[in-house]
């Protein structure tokens, strides 16, 4: 039997119910896994374990009762810091930011809080959540679980590091480019970015969403449900839709699949990556689906010109800040924030029809298709203390080439792990849908997760 901190939502909830395990015992374990791995891990921005063991005391009673609070009652769950809880600084990351405390939670953290959810605390970010890394000017470099000389992949760094090491089952990323998918690939976890206003925010941006970060497509959609419920503060949000707790049955015979293996910009995509996703569409097609191939539909020119409007972004926040405060933003992000310094007003308009016309490539491209099926990054995990996956040097955003679009396209797009390079670094394939079809998406996660090799099949570490 896996021990509390290892199993899934669903299974915990099973387990509450029939009165095998209580929510003690989980947070119990888990606050256990966190004392031994947390020193090395860095995955909270700030936690109050004594709390969730409050919690988790009113939860057992609740459940012994016979009157769970909600469908995630005593589910230890954890959010990225730039989800706003009551009276929690918000720091972003930087080191140079003077955090603003929210005095009202985020609507992410309100949902789960009502379902009953204990949210051990906040995960950390890089600066302003612009590195595809876990390297902070504020909280110092999250490792992976699996290698801590290696990357979580980020900006989702702490949410993904928590996920794979077994601090509960439950997490909640964001994700603008790649921030959810990329730990996803690099941790070998089950992620979902969700289709463009499926989850109310309380600051929406272009592209930006929330979405879980999870070992099973079952958790995925279970948290899905209750993240996505409405909130009037998001006027960006979908017509709200009860979304099913479990994924729904796929019947893959006859779906149309689109593999993409060329962005059409970029860095190439690695042998072993790209082998690794040939042999996840395979499973899909020994299965009935028609599976052909989806050829690049993004340019190079557009990629760049998404780097330089969020330069351009970025470098507002930054001369926003008193000079002493700049010199502690990591060098990194100052460099590259300095590269949007010479776009004039024009430059920012050309800039943003780029966006628009990725937006329609995407949406065209893919539009045959029922799901595409693709890499989430054109290479494995890379060294820890990196904060992009080439290093220190500015080669703009030359890694996220498949997964940008769909935050462009509004589209959802999720992860799973499809199998390891030759030296065990995990590789996810990713799976995107149609517009508004997170539904969908989150079937064939949970189909692939079912049916996948067992040489697909993380083997999670999570230990004490």
């Amino acid at each position: 039997m896996e021990r509390p901190a290892a199993r899934t939502a669903t299974n915990l909830l099973l387990a509450y119910a029939a009165g095998s395990l209580s929510p003690v015992e989980v947070v119990r374990d888990v606050a256990e896994v966190v004392a031994s791995r947390e020193p090395t891990l860095n995955a909270f921005h700030v936690h109050d374990l004594d709390a969730a063991h409050e919690q988790a005391a009113a939860s057992e009673r609740r459940w012994r009762d016979g009157i769970p609070q909600g469908p995630l009652d005593g589910i230890p769950v954890t959010v990225k810091e730039n989800l706003g809880r009551a009276g929690i600084p918000m720091p972003l990351g930087n080191a140079g930011v003077t955090p603003a405390v929210p005095v009202r939670s985020s609507p992410v953290v309100e949902r789960l809080e009502e379902a009953g959810a204990i949210v051990l605390g906040s995960t950390v970010m890089p600066d302003w959540g612009m590195l595809s890394s876990g390297v902070s000017s504020l909280h110092g470099i999250t490792r992976s679980p699996w290698d801590e000389s290696l990357t979580t992949g980020g900006s989702s760094s702490g949410a993904g590091a928590a996920a794979a090491a077994g601090y509960g089952p439950l997490h909640v990323g964001t994700d603008i480019g790649g921030s959810i998918r990329l730990p996803g690939t690099w941790l070998g976890l089950t992620t979902l970015k969700p289709s463009a206003g499926r989850v109310p925010l309380d600051v929406p941006y272009l592209g930006r969403v929330a979405g879980p970060i999870t070992r099973s497509a079952g958790d995925a959609a279970l948290l899905l449900s209750v993240i996505s419920r409405p909130d009037a503060r998001d006027w960006t949000s979908l017509p709200p839709e009860v979304l099913p707790p479990t994924p729904r049955p796929l019947e893959p015979a006859g779906l149309r699949v689109g593999l993409h293996l060329d962005a059409g910009c970029g860095i190439p995509v690695e042998p072993e990556v790209r082998s690794a996703v040939e042999e996840a569409a395979a499973v899909f097609a020994d299965a009935g689906a028609v599976v052909t191939p989806l050829g690049p539909f993004m340019r190079e020119s557009w990629l760049e010109d998404l780097d330089q409007f969020w330069r351009v972004r970025s470098l507002s926040d930054f001369e926003g800040l008193e000079g002493a405060a700049r010199e502690r933003v990591l060098p990194f992000i100052r460099r590259w924030a300095e590269g949007g310094r010479a776009v004039d007003g024009v430059g920012v308009l050309r800039d943003y029809a780029s966006i628009m016309a990725i937006q329609q490539a995407t949406v065209a491209a893919t539009d045959a298709y029922d799901l595409v099926l693709s890499p989430v990054a054109p290479m494995p995990a890379f060294p820890a203390e990196w904060p992009m996956p080439w290093g220190d040097g500015d080669a703009a955003m030359p890694h996220i080439g498949f997964t940008a679009p769909y935050n462009l396209s509004g589209q959802p797009a999720g992860t799973t792990n499809c199998g390891f390079t030759a030296d065990g670094r995990t590789i996810g394939v990713q799976v995107s849908g149609r517009r508004f079809d997170d539904v969908g998406v989150l079937a064939a996660l949970a189909w692939f997760e079912a049916h996948r090799p067992e040489g697909m099949l993380p083997r999670w570490p999570i230990r004490s």
